[in-house]
């Protein structure tokens, strides 16, 4: 049996994982990053994208909006302000979401954003686009 990955996600409500798994690809600010058992020490700042969790020939996904994460000889750990699997977000919350950003960044286009947070909104556009993505829905 091949050495397995401890994985483990902690958000500031819950921690979304605490197991063991093959392999680990996360979105880090430098691109993707995949971790495997053994993987050298690291430290590094995460981006907003998917988490893609591998374990046994199956792939498990979650939504990842940013954080750290650290590789050491106990496994994997991310910390992250928020973590989500396809099945707990609220789809149309999330379409709603996305629609309320894109309309504050049109509205933004050519004038004096005082008014609107431009950087606000298209993390929040982000963030809406990865819980729709994540979900297979459009």
């Amino acid at each position: 049996m091949a050495n397995k990955l401890h994985l483990r996600v902690v958000t500031p409500t819950n921690i979304l994982i605490d197991d063991d798994c093959d392999m680990v690809i996360m979105k880090t600010v430098d691109g993707d990053t995949g971790v495997l058992y053994g993987h050298q020490p690291l430290t590094t700042i995460l981006d907003l994208g998917k988490l893609r969790i591998i374990d046994e020939g199956k792939e498990k996904d979650s939504t990842l909006m940013g954080g750290f994460a650290k590789v050491n000889s106990e496994g994997l750990t991310i910390i992250t302000d928020a973590a989500e699997w396809p099945g707990d977000i609220d789809i149309e919350r999330a379409k709603e979401s996305k629609r309320r950003a894109e309309e504050r960044l049109k509205a933004s286009d050519g004038r004096d954003t005082s008014e609107i947070d431009h950087s606000r909104a298209e993390a929040a556009l982000k963030r809406a686009i990865l819980r729709i993505d994540i979900t297979g829905t459009e």
